[in-house]
């Protein structure tokens, strides 16, 4: 049973779904072992969209792929499908589609500043007479891209050359004749006729008449192919990392995050967008925290949330004011005294955020955690799952070797039951958030994910808490992490996605992509 307290509304089901059993579906890119990776076939971004039809990734050389849903039919007997006892369920099986170079690397030569053509991040928006809209951005500039398809058109039959009709010797419509000083030419029947009768004596003529003008015909095969053309380009409108791109529910605007700024644009117009949000001091030594992402409401479209790297969670009314510099909710864990050292500010910086279904709460990653906010609820998570709690002994390293930097994403299922996010050594996290889950797996990202693994990690149990416990930092997972031995912090599993509508689960390690369906 599907708990509606997760889903938008209403008092959470009593009952728990179930573990769900993750097996591999397919792979994309795979790497042979030893096989060198290109720093820019790096997979970058990942994202489904709305319908689950279409996949698409950018990767770190600027290109766009796109994949699309495989239309897999049962191509049983009807006296099989009858002697089954039920009918099989199939997951999503997806194709390569097709790509494009969406970015190139540019110079700015004002600020004497190179901008690199890697993918920040990828959005679908809404399709229109069968064309795919794509929002793709590097760290400046932002371009919508309309796909189209067409079909493929070969010339069947066009003119000849001279030499050529001479030497078959055979075109329809007309003779091969020879003059009487031994020059051959293509006749019709008709000037045939008048040679003979004497009309005619100039050779040239006939010459002439070797070469009438045909129109080539041009037919319309089955195959197809695929065009992307750049719509728009929304460009100097950035001066830091744009680091989000989120759409409106509206369908009409979207918005774009860099480190101080967040901008709304208009799908229709490139050339002008409006500041909303500007956290930038007057004075740049008062800077004590970025903007690190940014999401639209999935549902209200005045709303919008974005996260800082002191990790909070700020919630803005566009409705307010034209500049949202103040928020009407903020989301903050405050930490108990005595328990700050060095670390605890970098660690704390959100790094990606999500709306679950519904829009009810809100899912953050840190780099240790994934955290769960219910928006009626602004003091503490309402679920917090440790990830690699295992590498807290070692921040040290983490830090030394720039590890403690890296920006993992999160997702959420399509029905608002299960979150996810990737760890090192290619693994990647599965959790239940239903009240009383204790559904929490490991996987390794390669063609058996769960060999490494025996079974799921245990958790203990999880309630909802009581709105009047709004001092209490409850509902935290005490889990022990699976230990994995040494870790390599070069596979590390940064980018993941997950199907709007089935469990399935695309996740990108370096230039391969896994999809993992349950």
């Amino acid at each position: 049973m599907i708990s509606r307290g997760l889903s938008g509304g209403g008092s959470p089901a009593t009952s728990v779904p179930r573990a769900l059993e993750w097996k591999f579906s397919q792979v994309f890119g795979e790497r042979v072992p030893g096989e060198e990776v290109q720093e820019v076939d790096i997979i970058s971004a990942i994202e489904f969209d709305k319908t689950g039809e279409h996949l698409a990734t950018g990767d770190r050389g600027g290109r766009v792929v796109l994949f699309q849903k495989t239309d897999a039919k049962d191509l049983r007997s009807r006296k099989e499908l009858e002697r089954a006892d039920s009918t099989t369920v199939k997951h999503p099986e997806f194709h390569y589609k097709t790509e494009f170079q969406s970015h190139e690397p540019e110079f700015d030569y004002l600020k004497s500043l190179e901008i690199e053509e890697k993918i920040n991040k990828v959005r679908w928006s809404n399709t229109a007479n069968g064309a795919l809209f794509i929002l793709s951005t590097n760290n400046k500039t932002i371009k919508s891209w309309k796909v189209l398809e067409r079909k493929v058109k070969k010339v069947n039959e066009t003119n000849l050359d001279l030499a050529t009709r001479l030497s078959n010797g055979n075109l329809a419509g007309g003779n091969l004749v020879t003059s009487p000083n031994g020059h051959a030419s293509w006749g019709i029947n008709e000037d045939s006729a008048l040679r003979r009768s004497g009309s005619i004596k100039d050779d040239n003529y006939f010459l002439n008449r070797t070469n009438p003008l045909r129109l080539p015909t041009v037919l319309c095969t089955n195959e197809v192919t695929y065009v992307a053309r750049c719509r728009k380009v929304y460009g100097h409108a950035h001066d830091y990392h744009i680091n989000s791109i989120s759409i409106n529910s509206d369908g009409e605007t979207y918005i774009s995050a860099d480190d101080l700024r967040i901008n709304l644009w208009n799908f229709e117009v490139s050339n002008q967008s409006f500041n909303i949000v500007d956290i930038k001091p007057t004075n740049m030594e008062d800077l004590a925290e970025v903007i690190t992402s940014a999401e639209f409401h999935p549902v209200q479209c005045n709303t919008l949330a974005y996260s800082s790297s002191k990790g909070t969670i700020r919630l803005v009314d566009m409705r307010q004011s034209a500049l949202c510099d103040r928020h009407t909710k903020i989301f903050e864990e405050v930490q108990a005294p005595g328990t700050s050292s060095f670390f605890t500010e970098i660690i704390a910086s959100i790094s990606d955020i999500k709306f679950p279904k519904g829009g009810r709460y809100i899912l953050s990653r840190d780099y240790m955690s994934l955290k769960l906010w219910d928006m009626n609820m602004e003091s503490a998570p309402i679920s917090t799952f440790k990830v690699h709690e295992y590498l807290r002994p070692k921040l040290c390293d983490l830090y030394e070797n720039d590890s403690i930097f890296d920006k993992f994403d999160c997702c959420t299922s399509g029905d608002g039951l299960r979150v996810a996010t990737g760890s090192y050594s290619n693994l990647f996290r599965v959790f239940g958030v239903t009240p009383g889950s204790d559904e929490a797996t490991t996987l390794e990202a390669n063609k058996h994910p769960t060999k490494r693994f025996s079974q799921t990690v245990a958790k203990t149990s999880r309630s909802l808490p009581s709105f009047g416990r709004r001092g209490k930092k409850a509902n935290e997972s005490s889990a022990t992490d699976t230990q994995v031995g040494d870790q390599d912090f070069k596979s590390k599993l940064l980018h993941m996605a997950w199907h709007p509508q089935s469990n399935l689960i695309a996740c990108a390690a370096l230039n391969s992509l896994y999809m993992y369906h349950a």
